[in-house]
Order: structure tokens, then C-alpha cells, then sequence
């Protein structure tokens, strides 16, 4: 998940030609063409200065491109520019070279892989990560009712305060499992409205999505999504299919190092 002051003219009236110099202009203004301007006497018609094309207005993407690197691969994720509290704080991390060397220390098959806890970096087999945080105050949530929980997507992790807060450094990456309709209605009724206030329901295009690539649709409007991965979700598959010890910590660890590429 960013007015103009008007400009009062007058003149003197000292001459009714000025004075129908001005009501041209303004006449002009109003049918929105350029103001003429009297010629000089014996001006040729190839001097008159033609008004200058109109400057072209570049919109800018503010959309980032990231790369996560792997030891199972290269994933290549865009950070939403709808989300820019979390975009913005994830760009500054990844500039500081924060998430180099952490591990994804939480990995669950059918679910999400979970990185990004300082604590992970040259962490004891014997340690449960999880708890780490970066210097700084959490993100407040920004959900959106077009974002959800699709595989591939980049979501940011939390506790259980009552705001649904996220952690300013931790997050998952969905691989989640298809969904037929009736699975999805039951997954709706029971686990996602029971939680929202704000009248959330899902599209068609967004049922297809989860039927047919994924996701994790319990997660939708309580976790904010903030980007997704655009090339490399086979790497999600190989990352969740690793070894894992109790607590979900891979047995050989999966570290990660970010960098972005725009």
C-alpha cells in the first residue's frame, strides 16, 4: 500500500485602444486560445512569434523494483506504490543493506516463508528467531480491498496489537494453495468477515485468482500486502519445500540479500 494561487491583473484606462487590447486577451483566455497581440506597422506575417508547444507532464512510477537473492534462486518483487508507508520503509532497509545476510527463518509448506529478523544473522541452530525488529516505531497498516493474499506477494508480518500494526523489518512471501468456491466461501464467512468492520468482499477476478494460482485468503484485510514477486515464484516452491526443524526453522539455513534495482 501522496492550488494554484490566481493571479489578480488591472490596468489604467487610459485608451480605449489598450482597453480593447485587454478584452482580446481575456476574450482569448476564455476560449481558451492564445491572446493576439497587435503588429507593429508593416510586420511581416512570417515575424509574428507562433506560442511555444505545450511542455509535456511525465508521470512518474514510484513503483520500486527489488531483487532476493537466494541460495535456491533470484526473485524479482515490485513494491506497491498504494502502500507507501511500507514501500518507502522497505526501500530505506534494502538501501542500508539491512536485510543482507538474514536468513528466512520461518518456512511452512502450503502457507508463506517468513525473513527479514535481525536477530537471524549468524544465529545458533539452537536459537528461535522471530521476535527481532529494526530500530523505529511499526508501520501502520494500510489495506486495500484490490490487494490480496495471492502466491507470490510480499506481505508484512505482525503481533496481535489491536491496530494490526506491522513490524518494521519482517516479512512473508506467500505460497499459499488453491481454493475451489466452496472452500473460499467457507474460508470468507468463518475466518475474514468475522474480523473486518469495513464491509470487504471479494470479486470475481479475485476468486479465480485463488482458484486458480493461490494464495492465503484467511490473511486478506488483517496483514498488509505491500508488493509481489514478477519473476521467480518457482523459487517460493523450492524455499517451502526445504527441511524444516520444530518451530518451522529450516535445517539448513536460507539466507537472503536485497537490492534494488530502480
Amino acid at each position: 500500500m501522496h492550488s494554484d494561487n490566481c493571479t489578480h491583473s488591472f490596468f489604467s484606462a487610459k485608451t480605449w485602444l489598450l482597453a480593447g487590447c485587454l478584452l482580446t486577451a481575456l476574450t482569448a483566455v476564455a476560449q481558451n486560445k492564445p491572446a493576439q497581440k497587435p503588429m507593429a506597422k508593416n510586420a511581416h506575417p512570417a515575424a509574428i512569434k507562433k506560442p511555444a508547444p505545450p511542455i509535456a507532464v511525465l508521470t512518474v512510477n514510484r513503483e520500486r523494483l527489488v531483487e532476493i537473492s537466494t541460495p535456491y534462486g533470484k526473485m524479482i518483487a515490485r513494491l506497491y506504490d498504494s502502500t507507501p508507508g511500507h514501500r518507502d520503509n522497505f526501500v530505506k532497509l534494502v538501501q542500508e543493506k539491512f536485510y543482507d545476510s538474514l536468513l528466512f527463518h520461518r518456512v511452512i509448506s502450503g502457507f508463506m516463508i517468513q525473513g527479514g529478523d535481525p536477530t537471524s544473522k549468524n544465529a545458533p541452530d539452537s536459537v528461535q528467531l522471530g521476535s527481532g525488529a529494526a530500530p523505529g516505531p511499526t508501520i501502520p497498516a494500510e489495506f486495500k480491498s484490490n490487494i490480496i493474499h495471492k502466491k507470490g506477494v510480499l506481505a508484512a508480518a505482525r503481533d496481535n496489537n489491536p491496530e494490526k500494526a506491522s513490524s518494521n523489518c519482517q516479512f512473508y512471501i506467500v505460497q499459499g494453495k488453491t481454493f475451489d468456491t466452496a472452500q473460499m466461501r467457507q474460508v470468507f464467512e468463518q475466518r475474514v468477515k468475522p474480523t473486518l468492520a469495513n464491509g470487504f468482499t471479494y470479486t470475481a477476478a479475485q476468486k479465480e485468482i485463488y482458484r486458480r494460482l493461490g494464495g492465503t485468503p484467511h490473511l486478506d484485510q488483517n496483514y498488509t500486502v505491500f508488493g509481489e514477486v514478477i519473476s521467480g515464484l518457482d523459487v517460493i516452491d523450492r524455499i517451502a519445500a526445504v527441511p524444516t526443524r520444530p518451530g518451522d526453522r529450516p535445517v539448513n539455513n536460507v539466507w537472503m540479500t536485497i537490492r534494488l534495482l530502480n
